[in-house]
Order: C-alpha cells, then structure tokens, then sequence
C-alpha cells in the first residue's frame, strides 16, 4: 500500500503500516476506516502498532 493511501488528518506509523498490511486486502479499506475511528475516539492524531493492534481485538480479527 503506497503512503499515498495514508494522507489525511492521522498519521501512521511505519509498524502500523505494517500490521494493516498483514490484513487480507478485501477487508483492508473497512479495516483502515475502523481503525482511524478508534484512533479519533482515542483523541490520538496518530495511527501506532497498538492502536492496530487493540482494534483488531475490539473487532474481533
């Protein structure tokens, strides 16, 4: 997934990149979106390994 697919209001970083790489492709995008939710209702401007890593246990991966 190019950096070009992370430009918005949140940050990413590499390890989060990473984490939602490792996700399959079909529910990537629905992934990513939950995650940047999670990320704002977490009053975090940026997207870490954890945030990926407590989303994916919250939405049940």
């Amino acid at each position: 997934m190019s950096d070009s697919n992370f430009i918005d209001a949140l940050r990413w970083t590499s390890e989060a990149k990473e984490k939602l790489q490792n996700i399959p492709f079909f529910v990537r995008a629905q992934a990513k979106a939950r995650i940047e939710q999670l990320t704002y209702k977490a009053n975090q401007e940026i997207v870490t390994a954890d945030l990926v890593e407590q989303a994916r246990l919250e939405f049940g991966q």
